[in-house]
This record gives structure tokens, C-alpha cells and sequence, in this order.
């Protein structure tokens, strides 16, 4: 078995890069890994099914490295050092450096779903609206000042000035139509640098899709408060939408940009499947949260 380890040195503050991992990995036992990049070429032809892909990065980094490791049927372990590092919240990944890495060398692994869509994956979530601006606008200045709450600052600079869009949402238990702010699929239980999508886990098999209305500020606050405070929405609200599927559709008026896991990767419609249990990787269990929803959301 190879250990591979793959750094992305501009993610979060840069803190964390290579030397810094290496020395930690050193010290749990895995001593002198195949360092690469996903720049380089020729070394994701030698990755093999009984081999670790170590990505230290953000939920981008991460994305491509349950490519590789979905086509390889490698394992996929993770050095969380992004901005928001949802995916790792989902492994409940110990936060110190000594022992995450000493969680890899003992090779616990869990298996996760990976949401499918055309021409690409995700593993947290997919952004229809509002939600595409941190990775369209969000320039290097506010992550650095703001960190993970960078994705809100974002948001809440330009609420205002959105009258949202109009859009079809199709899973299999149920169609909603109107004007959103915002369209999140996701395939895990956490989005947006840490927001908890109640009753929901990397292993479910499900997706869940939270849609946004356009709302006037205070109330989209209030809703938002009461989310994360309360880990669910207020029991009468117009607000948000939550539907659950392995597949859904989000079809618009006009096409519109999606992003998935932090990229612009392509524009509506979007079509998303559950591929249940498909990716391997490194975690000690994985996280369900609380909830659900009151029945004031559509399921």
C-alpha cells in the first residue's frame, strides 16, 4: 500500500501546508509519503485500490480527490485546511493535528455517499442562486478577514439587491414551483462553513434540497437565527422549502450558474443522483444531525 500525499498551499491561511502535515504524518508512523500535486501528471495512473490519497485542503481540494479515489477505488483521507472544510465535519474529524493523523494510520474507514450530476460530482453541496456568489465574488481579501463566516458576509451584502428566480424543484416525493433567493442540494449534513441541515448525514443515501424564498431581510435573519440556533426553522414560515430524494432537479426560467463544492462548474438545469456508499474514506464515524424540519417544509 502507497500513501499519497497532495497539498493545495493557497488553501484557508496557508498555515498548514506540506512540511507541516509530513511531520505530523511522520510522527503517527506513515514516514516519507509520494508528495504530489493534482497539477502534476502520471502519478494518478500508479494510485492502486489498496493505496491512501491524503488531501490537505478545502472542500475543492477534497472534491478531486474522491475523483481520483472513486476511479481508482482508493481510500480517501482528509487533512482539513480550507476556509469552510464542511466535508470534514461530516467525519467529525479531530481537530488537532496528532491525532488526525493518527486516525489515517490506523486506517478506520467509513463509506460516504457522492452526489452525481452531469459531468461531475459533489460531495457537500450544489448552489443554484444567491448561494453561487462566495464562489463567483468572494475575492481573497474577505476570506482572510472573515475565514469561514466569509460565505455569509457575502450573502448578506447583497440580499437586498435580489429578487430571486424562478425555478421548478423536482424529487421524487414532490415538485415545488415559485421565485427563490437560493437553491442548495446537498449530499452531506453541512454547508456554508459549518450550517447544519437537520436530519441529515453523509451516509443516508439521501439528498437534501433547501430552498430560500426572496423574503425581506429581517426575516430571512430571523429564519437563519432560528436554524442555527434551534436546529430547525420556525413552525410558521414562507421562508424555506426542504425537500428530500435520492434524485432532484432544479429547472429555472432562464439557465443559471451552478457551483458545487466551492466551483463554478456549469449552468441550469441541474440534475442530481445519490450515488449511496460509494466513496471510501478515512473517519472514525459519521455524523448524523438533529431535526427535522417542522412539517411547514415540503418533503
Amino acid at each position: 500500500m502507497t500513501y499519497w500525499l497532495v497539498c493545495n498551499p493557497k488553501a484557508g491561511d496557508g498555515e498548514r501546508g506540506r512540511e507541516f502535515w509530513q511531520e505530523h504524518l511522520a510522527a503517527a508512523g506513515i514516514r516519507n509519503p509520494e508528495c504530489c500535486n493534482f497539477d502534476d501528471t502520471g502519478w494518478p495512473d500508479r494510485v492502486r485500490a489498496e493505496d491512501t490519497v491524503i488531501v490537505a485542503g478545502g472542500d475543492g481540494s477534497v472534491n478531486m480527490g474522491a475523483r481520483l479515489c472513486r476511479e481508482k477505488g482508493a481510500i480517501l483521507a482528509i487533512l482539513p485546511s480550507g476556509t469552510a472544510n464542511d466535508f470534514a465535519r461530516n467525519l467529525d474529524l479531530p481537530a488537532e493535528p496528532g491525532p488526525l493523523c493518527e486516525l489515517i494510520a490506523g486506517g478506520q474507514t467509513q463509506q460516504v455517499d457522492v452526489a452525481e450530476y452531469d459531468g461531475g460530482i459533489f460531495l457537500n453541496v450544489a448552489h443554484v442562486g444567491i448561494g453561487t456568489l462566495p464562489a463567483r465574488e468572494s475575492g481573497g481579501a474577505d476570506k482572510k478577514v472573515f475565514g469561514r463566516f466569509s460565505y455569509v458576509v457575502k450573502l448578506l451584502r447583497r440580499l437586498n439587491a435580489k429578487r430571486g428566480f424562478r425555478a421548478t424543484i423536482r424529487c421524487e416525493k414532490g415538485m415545488v414551483s415559485g421565485r427563490w433567493l437560493s437553491v442548495a442540494v446537498a449530499s452531506g449534513a453541512f454547508f456554508g462553513g459549518g450550517n447544519e441541515i437537520p436530519e441529515a448525514s453523509a451516509d443516508d443515501g439521501q439528498l437534501d434540497v433547501i430552498a430560500v424564498r426572496p423574503r425581506p431581510l429581517l426575516q430571512l435573519l430571523f429564519t437563519f437565527l432560528m436554524v442555527r440556533l434551534n436546529k430547525r426553522a420556525p413552525k410558521r414560515t414562507s421562508t424555506m422549502v426542504h425537500m428530500k430524494g435520492q434524485h432532484c432537479s432544479v429547472l429555472t426560467g432562464k439557465p443559471k450558474t451552478v457551483t458545487a463544492d466551492g466551483d463554478v462548474v456549469s449552468r441550469t438545469p441541474l440534475n442530481v443522483t445519490c450515488s449511496g456508499g460509494s466513496l471510501k474514506v478515512i473517519g472514525a464515524r459519521v455524523v448524523s444531525t438533529s431535526g427535522p424540519f417542522p412539517d411547514t417544509f415540503c418533503h
